[in-house]
């Protein structure tokens, strides 16, 4: 009888040669890397993705409702495609070092970031949870659309994230929020069905952010500490569950590829709880669906309602899924 052996996975061509091109020798694993995003998006997207991954090209930042306005025209940015009120500057421009900046008039935060604040959508007077909330951007864009109404729980485990957090909500005139440093975990348990809306940006190991023209972001990535992260990825999300009210909804969110630290994260919460996918509304036009086959086992198909934001002009890759509680 014959033996018959499985095909090894081969590297597109146009993946092959945007390997040798792009992705430094010193990322482990590099031609595992770059397999897996051919699987995720496509030979012709992961081509594309590992091309843009070379180095940031933008800035991109919002007006903070919460201050004073800086003088109309100081920066000269343009707006975000898709996105309203968010404007791009050259990574050159010395945004970082402007008054505004350092007095949080402003706030210099990727598109992809800020779009899951706005899924979020909270509204005037709500009790929301910010889950794993240092540096504090997106408590800040929660403050900025609630008016510093109702109240924001702010929570980070790490002591000196965690302060620096607090005076960076501060400087930017949030009112509206309550820190707290503990394991967000526990959260669920301490106080279940308590929010109208949780925010979860979970601990993840931020793929989309490499950039292959800086060692320092991509020398501790691995496919064993993606696998570490998916296990605490997965406490946090159903304590964030736990946490929410019924008929309340939250956002899942990360800047990794990995389908093991987003949709398999998902769907392991969909196969323990009665938690149901709504679709996402106004995406950027840079976006795919969310998967639901990976390695040969298939998911959820509500998984499609999540989406995949894909790495293009100031877009960081990102995934979002919006997550509702039933009554």
């Amino acid at each position: 009888m014959a033996l018959t052996h499985k095909a090894q996975p081969i590297l597109h061509p146009s993946v092959a040669q945007a390997l040798h091109d792009f992705v430094p020798a010193g990322l482990a694993d590099r031609e595992a890397f770059c397999l897996r995003l051919q699987d995720i998006y496509g030979a012709p997207t992961a081509t594309e993705i590992l091309s843009a991954m070379l180095t940031n090209q933008y800035r991109c930042y919002w007006l903070n409702p919460l201050q004073p306005p800086p003088k109309a025209d100081a920066f000269g940015g343009e707006p975000v495609d898709s996105l309203v009120g968010v404007y791009q500057v050259p990574v050159d421009h010395p945004i970082t070092q402007h008054s505004a900046a350092t007095d949080g008039q402003i706030y210099i935060q990727n598109p992809s970031s800020y779009f899951a604040v706005k899924t979020l959508a909270p509204m005037l007077g709500e009790e929301v949870l910010d889950l794993a909330a240092a540096p504090g951007g997106k408590t800040l864009a929660i403050a900025a659309l609630m008016k510093n109404t109702g109240r924001i729980a702010a929570v980070e485990p790490i002591r000196g994230r965690f302060h620096r957090m607090q005076a960076n909500l501060r400087r930017c005139g949030v009112t509206n929020v309550q820190f707290y440093q503990r394991d967000g975990r526990s959260v669920g348990r301490l106080v279940p069905e308590r929010f109208d809306r949780v925010l979860l940006d979970a601990p993840c190991s931020s793929e989309s952010r490499m950039r292959w023209l800086d060692q320092q972001s991509f020398e501790q990535w691995s496919l064993r500490k993606i696998r570490e992260t998916q296990r605490k990825q997965k406490s946090l999300l159903r304590s964030a569950y736990a946490a929410l009210k019924p008929g309340g909804v939250m956002v899942y969110c990360t800047c990794s590829f990995a389908p093991e630290e987003n949709e398999l994260v998902v769907n392991a919460l969909l196969k323990k709880t009665d938690a149901l996918l709504l679709p996402i509304a106004n995406a950027p036009k840079n976006i795919r669906s969310g998967l639901t086959r990976w390695m040969g086992k298939e998911l959820n198909p509500m998984l499609t309602h999540s989406l995949r934001i894909i790495p293009k002009g100031p877009w960081d890759g990102f995934y979002l899924a919006l997550i509702e509680k039933p009554q």
